[in-house]
């Protein structure tokens, strides 16, 4: 059985929602163009509009599913809609309304899908109180966070409670990027989502890193986005930086960047072969799970086959594939 622990689903109950009382949350549906909605926030943010295999019918996902092979996707919900600036009040409603829909989903099709929980992040309170109740309540196998709060990287942020209810329900947190606007250098050429996705999980996870939190909770669980983003190839500039740098830097890192690369999952969405051997020569495989990013135009299309296309053995395929992913999520 192939697990994909990088997918993306938006049920189609989300917008029905909102159309009837987004009102009270801030969030607006409009209409981008014939056929296509958007999401537009009352603090400003208007999101592009929802691609159609992300918002498809669930038969129509199964069938793609079972064309490449794979057997359960791990849903995470749209980076781009979590809403951070909402507010804590709203954001606590907005968040319980995605987890419960997508739950509800998930629990349609239990031998398909499970499902990530989101939170309203900017309060860490609220937001391990949303882990916990979807973990508990509505079999949550895991928690998902943006890599930026409006901007700021997580290990800025005082999270430490979010962080703590992780390790205390015993559940991975997988780090997403997100950039809804594209800045002014990455509006075109499709630079956003090439170079400023894989850019913003590098920064944060060097801002965990540094901030001290791996240290602090040497039990919490990161599952990383695209391979890492950058991280991997950019270790020895860390540890250089980190052997370096005075206090000014503002890192309190116990150890080199480097130690902490094996306490992290990392998914095989790299869209190289060769790139993604050097990933496992580094990491190991252990610490490889499958992900298709299954909903967006940069999906792997064909995942299995793009172990293949590396090199791995049908036991190190089984093993990213299934072994890793079952351990990592206690599935049965």
């Amino acid at each position: 059985m192939a697990i994909d622990v990088h997918a993306h689903y938006v049920p189609r109950e989300v917008v029905q929602r909102l159309e009837k009382e987004g009102s009270r949350l801030g969030i607006a549906v409009e209409e981008a163009a014939p056929g296509r909605q958007c999401l537009r926030f009352d603090y400003g943010l208007q999101i592009r509009p929802f691609f159609a295999k992300l918002i498809e019918e669930p038969s129509r996902r199964i069938e793609s599913m079972a064309a490449t092979g794979i057997d359960r996707q791990i849903l995470s919900v749209w980076m781009d809609i979590l809403g951070y600036g909402l507010g804590p009040e709203r954001g606590a409603i907005w968040h319980r309304l995605l987890n419960e829909l997508l739950a509800s989903f998930c629990q349609r099709h239990p031998e398909r899908f499970s499902m990530l929980a989101s939170g309203p992040l900017p309060d860490a309170g609220r937001a391990a109180r949303e882990l916990e109740y979807a973990v508990t309540q509505l079999g949550a196998v895991g928690g998902v966070v943006a890599a930026n709060v409006e901007g700021t990287n997580l290990g800025e942020l005082s999270l430490d409670e979010y962080w703590a209810a992780a390790v205390e329900s015993a559940v991975p947190i997988f780090v997403h990027p997100t950039q809804p606007s594209p800045t002014p250098r990455t509006r075109r050429f499709n630079l956003n989502v090439i170079a400023q996705y894989t850019f913003d999980t590098t920064l944060t996870v060097g801002s965990l890193i540094g901030s001290g939190v791996l240290d602090r909770f040497p039990s919490l669980t990161l599952i990383l986005s695209h391979g890492g983003g950058t991280v991997p190839y950019l270790i020895g500039r860390f540890d250089c930086m980190h052997e370096r740098s005075d206090q000014a830097a503002g890192v309190v890192a116990a150890s080199r960047p480097s130690a902490y690369l094996r306490r992290m999952y990392y998914d095989t969405i790299l869209h190289d072969p060769q790139v993604l051997r050097y990933l496992a020569s580094r990491v190991e495989i252990d610490r490889l799970v499958i992900g298709s990013d299954d909903g967006f135009p940069p999906a792997d299309l064909d995942p299995l086959g793009s172990l293949r296309r590396a090199g791995f053995t049908p036991d190190e395929i089984h093993q990213i594939g299934e072994r890793n992913p079952r351990a990592l999520f206690r599935l049965p």
